[in-house]
């Protein structure tokens, strides 16, 4: 198993390793004339001649001996291990360390007035504030309900014991049977992680959130090693929720444009389906309830 650790130059080469096993030389025109191969995917003579680098220098910026590679010979390593958009931004995060955003060593986030304004006003739409490290910050009501009635509505106003929503997807014995297609959940969960993990290389507590996810969930640290990169902005998740049963749901996050890192995730189901009424029914039966639980705000 991969170490949890998020050192750049080590991360950089398990990154560049793990693209480069996933090709074969037929996929890139390559003849490998039936030879055995100890390796899988392409070897790194084989990518360098790809990418038009020199075998010695390709072997540098892979072990991590290499901190300033340029632009043409990362877009030409993109373009020869044929990584998504995703993928090529986080080649460039790890590449490049010293242009990756950093955050303070300790500090516990908060979401900003005017989010937590928003998120109340969108009364029919399940929405939540999340933080870098995938820390739920403030959610409304319907959010609530959705994602972890089980849990206290206050709860993220806790710093020290907020819900975390990777922590909830692998730990939490409720959220694992929340989604119908949960495979796809966690999948999509880790390669998001990843990209986080390139962006803020030096903080302590996403680390020790990768190192605890590791060590107590084998599903999380199979996914780990495989280094997929994906930041996962859009798309659509399938619930199997206690009250209100089977829910289809498109998702969006939108990030703060303020630098911090933080993100509206909202979710919204097609007009006149079952799951939008799942929702309608979903905020009436827990709505007396929420009304009790939701802190008056000054």
């Amino acid at each position: 198993m991969d170490s949890p650790a998020t050192d750049t130059p080590a991360e950089l080469g398990n990154f560049l390793r793990s693209r480069r096993a996933r090709l074969q030389p037929e996929d890139v025109g390559l003849v490998s004339y039936g030879a055995r191969r100890r390796v899988p995917g392409l070897r790194r003579e084989e990518l360098a001649q790809l990418a038009g680098v020199s075998i010695a220098y390709y072997t540098r910026l892979e072990q991590g001996q290499s901190r300033n590679a340029s632009e043409g010979v990362l877009d030409a390593l993109a373009r020869a291990l044929r990584l998504t958009a995703d993928e090529r931004a986080h080649l460039y995060v790890l590449a490049r360390p010293t242009r990756a955003r950093r955050r303070p060593a300790v500090r516990h986030d908060r979401v900003r007035p005017g989010v937590r304004q928003l998120l109340g006003a969108m009364a029919d739409v399940p929405a939540l504030a999340l933080g870098p490290r995938f820390e739920i910050l403030a959610w409304n009501r319907l959010g609530h309900a959705l994602v972890a009635g089980h849990l206290d509505f206050d709860s993220p106003d806790r710093p020290l014991d907020r819900p975390n929503a990777q922590r909830l997807l692998f730990l939490d014995p409720h959220t694992r049977e929340l989604y119908r297609d949960r495979d796809e959940e966690v999948r999509r969960a880790v390669s998001a992680l990843r990209v986080a993990a390139g962006e803020y290389p030096d903080d302590p507590r996403l680390t020790e959130l990768i190192g605890e996810l590791s060590m107590k969930s084998t599903e999380f640290s199979g996914l780990w090693s495989r280094h997929a990169v994906s930041n996962c902005t859009f798309g659509t998740k399938r619930f199997h929720h206690p009250l209100v049963g089977d829910m289809e749901l498109d998702f969006e996050m939108m990030r703060t444009p303020d630098g911090s890192g933080q993100g509206v995730l909202m979710y919204t189901a097609a007009e006149g389906s079952p799951s939008e009424a799942a929702l309608r029914l979903l905020a009436a039966e827990r709505a007396p309830e929420l009304r009790v639980l939701e802190p008056e705000r000054p």
